[in-house]
């Protein structure tokens, strides 16, 4: 299992960032995905989630109607647009994936918001 994200960067509060990341190494259309992030001192955290076809969505409460989770199976790839970013959305995010009672995180990417 490979994941590997890309997108992320330093943005002024109000502003966007598109997060993507790309899978590899399993059957990515029979998996619910989900993004997570953990800010300097904090626990990781659950952002939002995304059912196998795409069509169940659940997101943490301080992101909704601001994070939009994604996938195309045909990619296997799964995004994360996110508008209006706070400077409490300063975070390393990372893409996820339960396997056969496995864990797998990508690397993560830096998200940056701050005038």
């Amino acid at each position: 299992v490979q994941l590997v994200e890309s997108g992320g960067g330093l943005v002024q509060p109000g502003g966007s960032l598109r997060l993507s990341c790309a899978a590899s190494g399993f059957t990515f259309n029979a998996y619910v995905m989900s993004w997570y992030r953990q800010a300097p001192g904090k626990e990781r955290e659950l952002v939002a989630s995304i059912s196998t076809g795409g069509g169940s969505t659940n997101y943490a409460d301080s992101v909704k109607g601001r994070f939009t989770i994604s996938r195309d199976n045909a990619k296997k790839t799964v995004y994360l647009q996110m508008n209006d970013l706070k400077p409490e959305d300063t975070a390393v995010y990372y893409c996820y994936v339960r396997r056969r009672a496995n864990d797998h995180w990508g690397q993560g990417t830096q998200v940056t918001v701050s005038s």
